[in-house]
Parts: structure tokens; C-alpha cells; sequence
């Protein structure tokens, strides 16, 4: 928390701490009583009480909260912390949780959990996308880096741009691709007539994938989704473009029976790894998300 320093002003000399504090700070007097109680305001070095009177000439270090971004709201939820220093912080987003706020969407948001648990996060970029550098979708679980300085905003959006993160994702897909491993390069883009969609268009932009089989299992196959380039749905279209669409993704192309055989109620689809060099000590850092209890919960109904 960032220190500040008040001289307590002629007109408040007498008054309880908490009670001139609430007027010095602009912080509402439960705020106040919070920083007091945690050991966060000092008169001339001395811990403060919320009912002691301030007196002539003092000066009070107050340890102020972090201001919260504008526009972003608080929104709790179970997310954990895989790794944080005071440049980044990287999660495992849960399914259910967007990267930030955007129109139609009013749910939590891994922006607002971080908010909400304390962290500060980078005031580069939009003001609902305060610190994103890169997003998964709603129906997405796994690791995802958020900054939380400027200058790692900075970094690590131009890593990203210029395809110097290695992001490998865990997809179970319908069917055995053959050949097991492989590459696909096909053009995506908005898909005709349906704006929610994207689909392989000409004229759209360039994506390459990269996969290879973890797993054969009946009726689907566990895959290993190495993305060169990060297009809007880019595993989802090009899985379906070849006969693979993922499993509890209907959107796409998959099967409503096998998900509900499976109890899926999203695309069976995690961002299992995520590597890149640290925007600050410049370290080569490689991540892990594990499986979220719903994919896990799919797989050994396979494996039967």
C-alpha cells in the first residue's frame, strides 16, 4: 500500500483519528477503522487507536489502500494464483470467467477477482481492459498472465504480438485425427451470417496450429495444441475444419450426446502452459495450469 503523509490541520486538533482520518482521506469511516486496526496509521511514529485525539503539529503516516481502476468492478471468485511478483501475476482461470468486461457480459471477470482479492493491476490499456495482455474465452480454463506494472504491460503485449510466448493447450477432440500429429493453416475470419462465429474464410487471417496425440481413447483423443498464431477461436474452427471438432463444443461442431455422456456443459478445452520471458528480470518462465474438476471428471468416464 502506498504511504502518505498528513499534517493534521489546526481545525481537527481533538479530534478522534478514525473520525479526522475519514475527512483527511475522503475514505469512508469503516475504511478507516480497517488501516487503523491492521497497524497502518502512525502520529509522529506511534500506532494509532481509533479513539485517540490528535494533537497540535503531529504528522500521521497513513498506509492508503490501492486506488481501484475506473470502471472496473469488484467481482470474487475461487481463482488460483499460480505465480505473482510485483510485475505479473498468472492464474488459472476458472470456466465461467471472462478476461475483462465487454458488451453482453456482466459476469465476474479475472480483472475484477484480482481487484476484488486485493492485487493492483497495470493502468495501461482500456479502462475495462486495465493489464490484459492476452485473453482466454469464457468456456476457457487455464493459465493466463495479467500485468501489474506499466512497464510489464508494455513487454509483454508486444511478446505477445509478435509471437514470442509459447501457449500449448490441452484439447480432447471428437474421433483420432490422422495423421496423430500434425499442422493446420487455414485463413480464419467472422464467419458469413453469423457474427458470433468465426469460421475458415477466404480472406480472413492468417493461423497456423500445431498438434500432437497425448491419448486415444473411445470416440475422442486427448490432444497437445501448440498455437503459433492466437486467433479468436482459432482451436475450435480449425479442430472442426478437420473432422475434430471438441468434444462439448456444439458451436463447433460437436456432439450434444457425447457432452452430456460425459457431463460437460462447455468445450472440453485448457490452457495447460504458458512460457514466456519475464518483462522485467528478462528469466525464462514456464507455467502449468491443472485440469479444473469438470475435465478431469470427462476423462475418466473415457477411460472406463
Amino acid at each position: 500500500m502506498p504511504e502518505r503523509i498528513f499534517p493534521v490541520p489546526d481545525a481537527l486538533v481533538g479530534e478522534r483519528v478514525d473520525a479526522a482520518l475519514t475527512r483527511m482521506t475522503g475514505l469512508s469511516r469503516s475504511a478507516v477503522a480497517k488501516i487503523i486496526d491492521g497497524g497502518g496509521v502512525l502520529a509522529d511514529g506511534i500506532p494509532c487507536k481509533k479513539s485517540d485525539r490528535l494533537t497540535e503539529s503531529a504528522l500521521l503516516q497513513v498506509d492508503m489502500p490501492q486506488p481501484r481502476p475506473q470502471g472496473i468492478e469488484p467481482t470474487p471468485v475461487g481463482m488460483d494464483i499460480i505465480f505473482e511478483d510485483e510485475d505479473i501475476v498468472v492464474v488459472n482461470k476458472p470456466v465461467g470467467v471472462a478476461a475483462h468486461t465487454g458488451p453482453g457480459w456482466e459476469g465476474p471477470t479475472v480483472i475484477g477477482a484480482l481487484i476484488a482479492a486485493g492485487r493492483r493491476v497495470a493502468t495501461s490499456g482500456p479502462v475495462e481492459r486495465q493489464g490484459i495482455v492476452h485473453r482466454l474465452d469464457v468456456g476457457t480454463s487455464g493459465a493466463m498472465v495479467v500485468t501489474k506494472s506499466e512497464v510489464a504491460y508494455s513487454r509483454l503485449k508486444n511478446a505477445f504480438r509478435y509471437r514470442r510466448v509459447d501457449k500449448v493447450y490441452h484439447a480432447l477432440v471428437q474421433g483420432h485425427p490422422d495423421p496423430s500429429s500434425g499442422t493446420i493453416e487455414a485463413s480464419i475470419g467472422r464467419h458469413p451470417g453469423k457474427e458470433f462465429k468465426m469460421g475458415v474464410v477466404e480472406g480472413g487471417k492468417f493461423a497456423r496450429t500445431h498438434y500432437d496425440t497425448l491419448e486415444a481413447m473411445p470416440g475422442a483423443s486427448l490432444l497437445k495444441v501448440h498455437l503459433e498464431t492466437g486467433r479468436t477461436h482459432q482451436i475450435r474452427v480449425h479442430m472442426q475444419a478437420i473432422g475434430h471438432p471438441l468434444v462439448g463444443d456444439p458451436t463447433y461442431g460437436g456432439d450434444p450426446k457425447m457432452a452430456e455422456k460425459l457431463g460437460l456443459t462447455r468445450q472440453w478445452l485448457h490452457a495447460a502452459e504458458l512460457g514466456f520471458e519475464h518483462p522485467v528480470t528478462c528469466e525464462k518462465m514456464v507455467f502449468h495450469a491443472p485440469y479444473p474438476t469438470d475435465l478431469v471428471a470427462a476423462l475418466d468416464v473415457l477411460r472406463l
